[in-house]
């Protein structure tokens, strides 16, 4: 906590008063562009990958960078996602694996999630992903290709939602899918065509 105080005071201090301009424009106003979906991970930091200003991502972070398929009922990611969609005005949406997620690395490897009972249930929102490479073996390799498969998967799940499938019928808004790889700080796009289209439509 001490760290966080003073980072709080550099801010403060600093940060706040180079930036005044903008926090006083940001206070009565809210209209990021992008909608980002990215994994919970304290490596994976949405603003510093893409060096955005304030204002301009609304961000979304869950364990494994999961989007559960729409379900009718109260959500936290959904309600989320809508409010970026219809509220906001969102015209693009992301969605961010990375390398070395804790979430992919342990269904990849068949962890024991027996001790963590409620993130074994939230992990069967990557079973599709985890279907498409379940003939690889084992390591490295099946790791980074079950990230790749789990942002497809997210961004099929992503477009089950009302809100998100009306956007993308009117052509008001376009999916993203990235991969950012920490050791290298590399952003891979993820192409939506060929294969990836036949996995983000499967």
């Amino acid at each position: 906590m001490p760290d966080l105080a003073d980072g709080i005071a550099r801010f403060q201090q600093d940060v706040f008063p180079a930036k005044a301009e903008l926090f006083a424009h940001l206070a009565a106003h809210h209209t990021p562009h992008t909608l980002f979906i990215g994994c919970s991970d304290a490596r994976v930091v949405p603003e510093l990958i893409t060096q955005g200003e304030p204002g301009e991502l609304f961000v979304i972070r869950t364990a494994g960078n999961l989007v559960p398929a729409y379900t009718p009922g109260a959500n936290g990611v959904t309600a989320s996602i809508e409010y970026a969609v219809t509220v906001l005005g969102v015209t693009d949406i992301v969605v961010c694996g990375h390398s070395a997620c804790g979430a992919m690395t342990a269904l990849a490897e068949g962890h024991d999630l027996g001790g963590a009972p409620v993130v074994a249930d939230w992990l069967r929102h990557a079973d599709a992903a985890v279907a498409r490479t379940s003939d690889m073996a084992a390591g490295p390799e099946k790791v980074g290709a079950l990230v790749r498969q789990n942002v497809y998967a997210q961004l099929t799940n992503l477009a089950t939602h009302p809100s998100v499938a009306r956007a993308l019928a009117e052509k008001k808004v376009t999916l993203h899918g990235w991969v950012f790889d920490i050791a290298t700080g590399r952003v891979e796009a993820l192409g939506l065509t060929g294969a990836g289209a036949a996995a983000l439509a499967s």
